[in-house]
């Protein structure tokens, strides 16, 4: 439940049946409907992972979910007689930190691009102060853009995207990598994964990183390399005001941060000459997909 304010003031959670799209729509109807109960809903906002149709009603494919063509909205709308929003989980969070979040105190008008780096990485685009979907209310799936011709292959059935370089699964990867080729480097990172590179983790490699370990935060350095060089193409497309990055890697804070300003920066060639985007971390957390997809139903 988000008042007007974007302030959360209650919430109820459940275990996702990640397996089952008939209980997972079940556990959504659930938790509104427990809600609605309770406090004085006007209408539902939905993030879901996954491709969203341009009516903002049917889950497309959900990479992580059972979701196949899912008539979502309508399901939900039936079940709880409310209005329903269904939004990309990407885009939601996006909304969040334009409105409520690291962009709160731009111009009303300003260009926004959201990137989300966790197993993978998401993204959103807040265009002229519009969340932008596309024509087929797919925009923005940023982690796609293949940035590597012929590259390691993605599980969207592309080779060489982003997401293969810059995101939490790539870090490990890196890191993984490094351990192997040079442990002595890589001392408090093995000591941290029981002295087997394969056990090593997300959460690992960032503490290592946070302690010094060279490997880790070399690891930091390389996916940060591929986002701040992603963001000077982006800049060249959407020239926008802000790029805000969040989601669970991003929490490592300025391990992350620093590397990717210094290659965007590296990246923008003369195009640095002039006033361009800055680079900013996510300030809603976890909370930014509740919060966004709210305001969305609301009619934000």
């Amino acid at each position: 439940m988000v008042d007007p304010a974007g302030r959360i003031v209650a919430r109820l959670r459940r275990p996702t049946s990640a397996g089952d799209p008939d209980k997972l729509r079940a556990q959504v109807v659930e938790v509104a409907a427990g809600l609605a109960a309770q406090h004085p809903v006007t209408a539902v906002g939905i993030g879901a992972a996954g491709w969203i149709d341009a009516g903002r009603s049917v889950v497309r494919y959900g990479p992580h979910l059972p979701w196949r063509d899912e008539p979502l909205r309508d399901a939900v709308a039936a079940a709880v007689g409310l209005p329903v929003v269904v939004e990309n989980d990407a885009n939601v969070a996006a909304w969040a930190e334009y409105r409520f979040g690291a962009c709160a105190a731009a111009d009303p008008g300003a260009t926004m691009v959201m990137v989300t780096v966790g197993t993978g990485v998401g993204g959103g685009i807040v265009l002229g102060g519009r969340l932008y979907r596309g024509a087929q209310g797919i925009a923005a799936e940023l982690g796609h853009v293949r940035v590597v011709p012929d590259g390691r292959p993605c599980p969207c059935g592309r080779r060489g995207c982003l997401e293969r370089y810059a995101s939490g699964t790539a870090l490990v990867e890196a890191a993984r990598a490094g351990a192997r080729a040079d442990p002595a480097a890589a001392a408090d990172l093995l000591r941290r994964a029981g002295g087997d590179p394969a056990a090593v983790s997300g959460p690992m490699v960032t503490a290592a990183a946070g302690a010094g370990d060279p490997v880790a935060r070399a690891a930091f350095a390389e996916i940060g390399g591929w986002l701040g060089a992603a963001c000077a193409d982006w800049t060249q497309i959407l020239d926008p005001h802000t790029f805000v990055v969040g989601g669970g890697v991003a929490d490592a804070g300025e391990l992350l941060l620093a590397p990717a300003r210094a290659a965007y920066a590296e990246q923008l060639g003369r195009r640095g000459r002039y006033p361009a985007a800055t680079v900013t971390a996510a300030v809603r957390g976890n909370d930014a997909g509740v919060v966004g997809a709210a305001d969305l139903a609301r009619g934000g």
